[in-house]
């Protein structure tokens, strides 16, 4: 890692360092999700088949991947959103320049990482962004269940904790788990704090894989300098579970548990950071 770009050059713009950048735990940057212990199907193995739009730009009611009608708007997601995201991918037959593949051009806005005083590290906007714009992705590897609850359980209580689950409610009452953890490789991403009242909202993307990257758009209009956070508990932005089929949520638990400070600082602040505490349980899975 260099205080110039904590990316490495992997990613379409440099992220800078505003701080003591020797002071940075050391990770292995990887832009993308890669498969981890447990993870299946892998990532990065393109299972889901392509349009055969031969077009620079696919259309809603033409393109099977737009089944659910268009997703961007000039360059911005529709909010809120209770429909699935599914962009066109590698084997699709439209441009890469196609509207339907917002998240895959990676960073368009220039960020960078400083030191948030009483929180550590965080990332923040050098410009302005606009609502529903997409910011950056959650990358790291997707473990399986049974590597999640180990790696949670074996952490120190003060340790940072990156691994998020991510629950989508599927028709017939299913439920589909995700588990990323950027801890020894991972992306800008792993840099956002918690905000009880964030400034992005974190939804579920498919392009090549059934395994969704897990994209952060801004949920408002972001001024220049402000620090970018979103609601590790899924919450904010999203409806509840029992009102939604198809759509994707992060949905973190507030059961018992080791609970850490909020620091977040809003007029709205629970008090306390949100966690997953199925992952700390007895159970089968562990």
């Amino acid at each position: 890692m260099e205080p110039g770009d904590v990316c490495g050059g992997l990613e379409a713009l440099p992220v800078p360092v505003c701080g003591p950048w020797e002071d940075l735990c050391p990770f292995q940057y990887n832009p993308e999700l890669i498969s981890g212990p447990g993870a299946d199907p892998d990532p990065s193995e393109v299972t889901i088949q392509g349009c055969e739009c031969r077009v620079q730009s696919c259309m809603a009611g033409q393109c099977p991947c737009l089944a659910q009608g268009d997703i961007y708007v000039n360059g911005r997601v529709t909010l809120p959103r209770d429909t699935p995201i599914l962009e066109c991918n590698i084997l699709c037959g439209c441009s890469e320049n196609c509207a339907n593949r917002e998240t895959q051009r990676g960073l368009q806005f220039r960020i960078e990482v400083f030191k948030v005083p009483g929180k550590g590290w965080g990332l923040r906007t050098e410009e302005a962004v606009p609502k529903g714009r997409f910011v950056c992705e959650y990358a790291g590897e997707v473990l399986g269940a049974k590597e999640a609850c180990h790696r949670i359980k074996s952490q120190h209580p003060d340790a940072n904790n990156y691994i998020i689950a991510v629950r989508e409610h599927l028709h017939g009452g299913q439920t589909l788990h995700t588990y990323v953890d950027p801890t020894r490789i991972g992306n800008v991403g792993r840099f956002l704090n918690h905000s009880c009242q964030p400034n992005l909202v974190m939804l579920p993307v498919r392009s090549h894989s059934m395994v969704p990257r897990l994209a952060l758009f801004a949920a408002r209009d972001i001024r220049a300098g402000e620090e970018l956070c979103y609601d590790y508990s899924g919450r904010s932005f999203n409806t509840e579970p029992e009102e939604r089929s198809q759509s994707g949520e992060k949905c973190e638990e507030w059961g018992p548990g080791p609970r850490k400070r909020c620091l977040c600082g809003t007029g709205g602040c629970t008090g306390y950071l949100p966690f997953d505490s199925s992952l700390y349980q007895e159970h089968s899975l562990c």
